[in-house]
């Protein structure tokens, strides 16, 4: 880990929804619970990316999200995350989705910082 992994660190992603992102049981095409989670863990694994050295990655270890409002497919997601603690290797990440105005979901989301060497 780089000594720039700080708390502060801000990062926002667009994303479009797609229909393979649907909830799929309603009958609509409209963002599903563990995609939008999705979405959130993978913003986050990219906020923390450019302060951990060549042989790390982060992986998720805690999610705890709500999702309060619906988005449709073609619509744009913003996701929204600020790290908030780094505590040895784990980092917690205060985590927001929203379409333009309109809150989708919000919560914190925890990842560890691994060595890939060890894995493979």
């Amino acid at each position: 880990m780089q000594a720039s992994l700080t708390s502060g660190i801000e990062y926002d992603k667009k994303h479009v929804i797609t229909a393979e992102m649907g909830t799929g049981h309603t009958g609509t095409a409209v963002l599903s619970t563990p995609s939008m989670i999705g979405l959130m863990e993978v913003t986050c694994l990219e906020a923390a990316g450019p302060h951990l050295d060549e042989n790390e990655s982060t992986v998720g270890i805690h999610v705890c999200v709500s999702h309060v409002a619906a988005a449709k497919e073609g619509e744009e997601v913003t996701v929204t995350t600020r790290l908030t603690d780094v505590t040895r290797r784990k980092l917690t990440f205060e985590v927001s989705a929203r379409v333009g105005d309109r809150l989708l979901g919000e919560g914190t989301h925890k990842r560890a910082v691994i060595d890939m060497s060890k894995f493979g």
